[in-house]
Parts: structure tokens; C-alpha cells; sequence
């Protein structure tokens, strides 16, 4: 794919946010948790088996809602017996299903109350984290600044963007256009925090980019075209996996958006990380699986 066109699907991620309508959002959101329940998701009266002791809440990224972001993931683990639930954060006034736009550290105190929740429904003493995107990254914050370590076994980050992105070198154009970074941040904030070298990620990963107790495994993908360096996804610390998924699969050609909504060989990777235990090779046939 020619570099203009990879600077165009970068640059719609942007977009999107022009395009969300107006539009009431009570009755929806009541739609969306009950069809969740009947996928087997979010029904908090699920109670973890002795295999899978641990919930799994699912982190959905930047645009993304609770749903839609995890209609087959969710499942996936459903299916393989885990309790799965899923949260939305990040919501900006009159701005409906897409989420993952508000100040991120704000975004982290709303997953600090939703796994709260989540802990009571269940009994259990600690969760599993899986998240896409901003959603692999934001739960950092909850566990370095908000106490998130002690109730947390393990980080599994999808395409995370742990040291923010240059979106295909596009942020390092913003300075070109005067006042466009100050709108950003303005309208967007969660956008603005997620660009590499802005304060929030400067303070985030000051020190170190782990914290003791929690397990961290970053899935990521070559062909990402969104977070970009892909490799600055990857974590650096002391019980940390990253894993290129193309070294598991080199058919797979998953970006950004399909490694965390539809990928199976990525969603194989994913299980073992919840139940290193019980590990399986990843590979190509894990699409069977």
C-alpha cells in the first residue's frame, strides 16, 4: 500500500470523531447490557469455575464501546469458561457510542470503579485485564496510580499504545498547523494524551513501565498502522511477554483494528496469556481452534 494512503487510514481514526451524531443514548445502552447477557457476557450473577478463578473485564480502544469492540472475543473466552465483562469508559457529553475521547486518567478511575463491581458480583479477589488499543494502555494508570496492582493478576495488551503514536508521522505535523493541537486536546483529550511524548504519557511511563505483582503480555501486530512505531507498543520490565504476532503466524496480516475485533490466532495468544498454565502453541491453526 502506497505511504499516502496508510497517512489516510491513520488520519480517519481522527475523523470519526466528526462523524458521531447526536442522539439519546438510555434506551440503547439498556439494548446493548441486556444482548451482552444473552451472549453470555456481562451477567454479573456468573460465578468463576476453579480452571478460570479470575473474571475477565475486556477494555475496548479509542472509538470503541463495551459491544461492539469484543462481539467475538467476548464469546471466544465465554466459551472457554471464563466470566467476561466489559465497561464503557471515556464518554464525552452528546457524543453516543463512541468512546475512549475523555482525559484517560479520568477513564482510569472509571475501570478502578468498574472492577470494584466487577469484584464484589464475583467473589473473586482479582481480575484479568484484556484490552485493545488505549484500552491495552490506559489500565496502566489504574495500576501505577490508583491502587489497580492489588486487585489485578494480569495486563493483556491488544495493539496497545503504551508510548503513544506518531500516527505514521502525522502528530509531528501538528506544530504546522497552528491551534490544531490546542483543539485536539480542547475536544478530544483523550486523542491528545495518546500522542507520543504528551504529558500524560511522559508521566505514565516515568519510572518504569510495569509495576510489581501484575503479569504484562502485549500482542501487536507489524501491519499496524495506527499505533505506530509498532514496537513502541512493547513494555520493558520484569514479567513481561511481547509478542509479534506475525512470529506466530506469518499469513497473519491483521492491522490495527482487526488484531483486537476478529483475529483468532491473536484470541489463542490471548487465552494462554489468561492461562499460561495451559498454554498451547500459537500458530496458524490456531484460527481452528
Amino acid at each position: 500500500m502506497l505511504p499516502w494512503k496508510h497517512a489516510v487510514r491513520a488520519l480517519s481514526v481522527l475523523l470519526l470523531t466528526a462523524v458521531a451524531t447526536l442522539a439519546p443514548t438510555t434506551a440503547a445502552s439498556a439494548r446493548a447490557e441486556t444482548a451482552t447477557v444473552s451472549r453470555g457476557w456481562n451477567d454479573f450473577s456468573c460465578k468463576p469455575s476453579a480452571a478460570h478463578p479470575r473474571p475477565v473485564v475486556l477494555v475496548h480502544g479509542t472509538l470503541g464501546n463495551s459491544v461492539d469492540n469484543w462481539l467475538v472475543l467476548a464469546p471466544y473466552l465465554v466459551n472457554r469458561g471464563y466470566c467476561v465483562f466489559s465497561l464503557d469508559y471515556g464518554q464525552l457529553p452528546n457524543v453516543p457510542f463512541f468512546h475512549g475521547l475523555g482525559p484517560i486518567a479520568a477513564s482510569a478511575g472509571q475501570l478502578d470503579t468498574y472492577v470494584d463491581r466487577v469484584l464484589a458480583a464475583t467473589g473473586a479477589p482479582e481480575v484479568d485485564l484484556v484490552g485493545h488499543s488505549q484500552g491495552g494502555m490506559m489500565p496502566r494508570w489504574y495500576l501505577k496510580f490508583l491502587g489497580g496492582a492489588e486487585k489485578v493478576n494480569a495486563l493483556v495488551g491488544i495493539a496497545p499504545d503504551n508510548h503513544g503514536t506518531t500516527l505514521l508521522g502525522l502528530t509531528k505535523l501538528l506544530p504546522y498547523f497552528p491551534g490544531a493541537e490546542g483543539l485536539i486536546k480542547a475536544t478530544t483529550p483523550g486523542l491528545a494524551d495518546q500522542i507520543a511524548g504528551s504529558p500524560f504519557l511522559t508521566q505514565l511511563n516515568e519510572g518504569g513501565d510495569t509495576v510489581p505483582g501484575v503479569r504484562y503480555h502485549v500482542i501487536a501486530t507489524r501491519y499496524d498502522e495506527v499505533v505506530t512505531p509498532y514496537r513502541s507498543q512493547f513494555l520493558t520490565g520484569p514479567n513481561v511477554t511481547n509478542v509479534l504476532i506475525q512470529d506466530k503466524c506469518a499469513l497473519d496480516l491483521s492491522e490495527h483494528v482487526a488484531i483486537g475485533t476478529v483475529d483468532r490466532v491473536t484470541f489463542h495468544e490471548v487465552a494462554n496469556a489468561l492461562d499460561p498454565a495451559r498454554a498451547t502453541p500459537t500458530t496458524c491453526l490456531s484460527v481452528i481452534g
